[in-house]
């Protein structure tokens, strides 16, 4: 379809998700983490919950909300992502989820439809909302209100610290087991993984939680918990065993980072912002 302002206000019911310590330890893998974060990793330790694994509960939600809209998955770019937390998330839980579309705004070529989703315990507790931005391509020239400006980007300024980490050649066949089985992410035969080499890529998502855990390494002694929000633009793929070095800056209250590859020093995550508790 051609996205418009009609589908904004289009919501979902609520969706239950369910998940346990080995879901939450597994996802924690997913995002590279090592056996120096042994808290997200072993159950007798919590585990902790990193709070980007709040979109993998959303996920349902948003893609029933993207089925409800007409707006088909082949044809739509990640263009950006924001979890904020409540709290920090328990090792297991049940959730109920609703997804709205909350903007359509026109980019000429494309229409970007805003998705925010929320999430409450079994118990009636907020614990989490996610905000996705999704490009469709081939749908704008609708006449709508483009984007809002974003924040701009990092300071000027040299960063505050660097963190770089080697994902694994199996980053994307071991992501993709929380469920975003997309082949693009794993099968070179795909028509689509062409466009990119020949070679698979990996999810923006996980390139999003490794973004996470590098600003949580530079600002926060690597707990994670600590972050009550992050959000970041997706600019550029990432391939499977590519360096990503991601600078931090911190301005108090509020975090500002840049994720790039060694290998081509290509920003693969833009206008990224945090704030801790």
């Amino acid at each position: 379809m051609a996205a418009n302002p009609d589908i904004i206000g289009t919501t979902t019911e609520s969706l239950s998700f369910s998940y346990d310590a080995n879901r939450a330890m597994l996802y924690a893998l997913g995002i590279g983490a090592t056996a120096a974060e042994l808290d997200y990793l072993y159950e007798r330790r919590g585990p902790k919950v990193f709070p980007t694994f709040a979109v993998i509960p959303a996920y349902d939600a948003l893609m029933a909300v993207m089925a409800r809209s007409d707006i088909s998955f082949e044809n739509v770019v990640h263009g950006h992502q924001k979890v904020s937390v409540s709290r920090p998330l328990p090792p297991a839980a049940t959730l109920s989820t609703t997804a709205t579309v909350s903007a359509v705004y026109d980019m000429k070529k494309m229409a970007q439809v805003v998705i925010t989703t929320r999430s409450h315990t079994a118990e009636g507790e907020h614990l989490f909302d996610t905000e996705w931005g999704i490009l469709v391509l081939n749908s704008g020239g609708f006449g709508g209100e483009p984007p809002p400006a974003r924040e701009g980007g990092a300071p000027a300024r040299a960063p505050d610290a660097v963190v770089e980490e080697t994902t694994r050649p199996e980053q994307a066949l071991l992501y993709r087991l929380m469920g975003d089985i997309n082949p693009l992410h794993a099968d070179p035969d795909f028509p689509l993984v062409a466009r990119f080499d020949g070679k698979p890529i990996l999810h923006g998502l996980c390139t999003y939680g490794f973004g996470m855990r590098a600003v949580a390494k530079a600002v926060a002694g690597g707990d994670a918990t600590r972050l009550k929000e992050i959000g970041a633009r997706f600019t550029k793929p990432v391939w499977p065993g590519d360096t990503l070095r991601t600078e931090v800056w911190n301005d108090g209250d509020k975090v500002w980072f840049r994720t790039s590859t060694r290998e081509r020093g290509d920003a693969v995550l833009s206008h990224g912002t945090a704030r801790l508790t």
